[in-house]
């Protein structure tokens, strides 16, 4: 059982009152009991927070503003430096930890883990890169003899909300680009694992980032809403569903929002694509961590010439991939995170089917392991194909061509990330310029992201920009100061 941080001490630490000091007297919280998702063994607990909670949180957060957006960048460099390092020799401990809460598998646990040492070392770098400008103003004889500086400034306190499936590097790009422009944060957990975001509270305080500058929370969503609706809130940065993304959207008032939300990526395989690695790689972007991923491949569109010998290496690539329990090394597709999250997957397999999709492969559960799925005759009306599935099931169909393909993938109101196999130039343009999504892969699958690039969609996927340095960008205000030189 997870026992790093004892209850008590999360709730001292995380529960403080208007002065600032902890409300050591008040009645021990609600606890919110996480289990796993493989065994349902307990792995630990955390406090609920109240609304009492989250308005002491964001006022601390707020008394912590001046304080954290005045420290210079040399300090703000050595606390992320610091973060990155603990984060590293923690790597073992965090990965299992977060196989335990979450059900990732553990080989996927550990590349998160590393993603996360690479955020906040990103991060790091990016304090000394951005900076302002000198912009001269005589470009107009009204300007002659000013110049303008421009500087980023920060935006103020930052309310974020993140995801169960990247349980601690979807926090980090909350947090470290936070910390790096220098914001405040008060930050809700997510409540199928939340453990993770505790402990990396815990490393970024004993990286010398103030206590008051960062509270995790776990809190019920009628009272998580106050990050949104809350004035002292001046940015929500929220990763989730598109349907909770953009119900907090309207009732944000005037505060800045960033939002992430969910997809049905598409891969286009053209013909004269390399099928071996086209396969290998669809395949495990469709089924890697039971396809709880929102970029994962989730809709396969074949040029007919190539359609039957696509199909035969995808089907052999994804009878390679283990499934079952998360702590094995060798496990590609482990338990879905619950049960209602294993029920909606098989249910809506069997809309599919019972609509008249052909299963090629999969269809089986064992627990809350639903087996890699394949299904092809879907249409644009099966959940299957127009919704986020958020689990091991893919959809594939022949195409005309690429101009063919580039229709099926943009015919969805999702728009995050799509992947073309393609070697022709031609192609390569055609698909950057013809996909309605924010990030076009070549030669790869949908599912690549690197931390530094500007990941985010457009459409009912969101707007705004993570990767560190766009983060940091939406994170923070321009500010102008305006000389005239005698």
């Amino acid at each position: 059982m997870y026992e790093r941080t004892k209850l008590s001490e999360i709730y001292v630490a995380h529960t403080k009152g208007r002065s600032g000091q902890p409300c050591k007297d008040a009645p021990m919280p609600e606890q919110l009991i996480v289990t796993s998702p493989w065994d349902a063994r307990e792995v630990g607990r955390v406090p609920v927070a109240g609304a009492a909670e989250v308005d002491a949180a964001i006022a601390a957060a707020l008394r912590s503003r001046p304080v954290v957006g005045a420290l210079p960048r040399h300090e703000r460099q050595a606390i992320l430096r610091r973060i990155a390092s603990r984060l590293a020799q923690e790597r073992e401990r965090l990965a299992e930890l977060m196989v335990r809460e979450s059900g990732k598998p553990r080989r996927f646990a550990r590349i998160e883990v590393d993603r996360a040492v690479s955020t906040f070392s990103l991060a790091a770098d990016e304090v000394t890169r951005t900076g302002g400008e000198i912009v001269p103003l005589d470009v107009t004889g009204a300007g002659v003899g000013y110049t303008a500086l421009v500087e980023r400034r920060p935006v103020g306190v930052i309310g974020a909300i993140a995801p169960f499936n990247f349980p601690l590097n979807l926090v980090a790009h909350k947090l470290a680009p936070a910390i790096a422009v220098g914001n405040p944060v008060v930050l809700k957990a997510p409540p199928q694992a939340p453990l993770c975001a505790f402990e990396l509270a815990t490393i970024v305080h004993a990286a010398g980032w103030p206590t008051d500058a960062l509270t995790v929370l776990h809190a019920p969503v009628e009272v998580a809403q106050a990050l949104a609706t809350d004035d002292r809130i001046a940015m929500l940065s929220f990763t989730g569903s598109s349907k909770v993304g953009w119900h907090l959207k309207s009732i944000a008032g005037r505060k800045r929002v960033a939002l992430e939300l969910g997809g049905n990526a598409a891969a286009i395989i053209c013909d004269d694509a390399d099928l071996a690695w086209a396969a290998q790689r669809c395949a495990l972007g469709s089924f890697a961590q039971s396809g709880q991923v929102c970029i994962k491949v989730q809709r396969i569109f074949v040029a007919r010439t190539r359609y039957d010998a696509f199909l035969n290496l995808f089907l052999a690539e994804t009878a390679k991939l283990k499934t079952g329990d998360p702590s094995d090394d060798d496990t590609i597709v482990g338990p879905l995170i619950d049960t209602a999250a294993a029920d909606r997957v098989q249910a809506w397999i069997a809309q599919a089917t019972s609509a008249g999709a052909r299963l090629l492969c999969g269809g089986t559960r064992e627990r809350d392991v639903i087996a890699p799925t394949l299904l092809a005759d879907t249409t644009p009306e099966m959940f299957v194909e127009c919704e986020e599935i958020f689990g091991p099931v893919t959809t594939i169909a022949a195409v005309v061509d690429l101009d063919d393909g580039i229709a099926r993938a943009n015919a969805s109101r999702y728009g995050l990330q799509a992947g073309v196999f393609t070697n022709d130039v031609r192609a390569i343009a055609r698909a950057y310029d013809g996909l309605d999504v924010g990030g076009v892969v070549i030669n790869d699958y949908p599912t690549l992201r690197i931390d530094n690039f500007p990941y985010g969609g457009i459409k009912e996927s969101g707007f705004g920009r993570e990767g560190v340095r766009y983060a940091m960008d939406e994170m923070s205000e321009l500010k102008t100061l305006v000389v005239k030189y005698r």
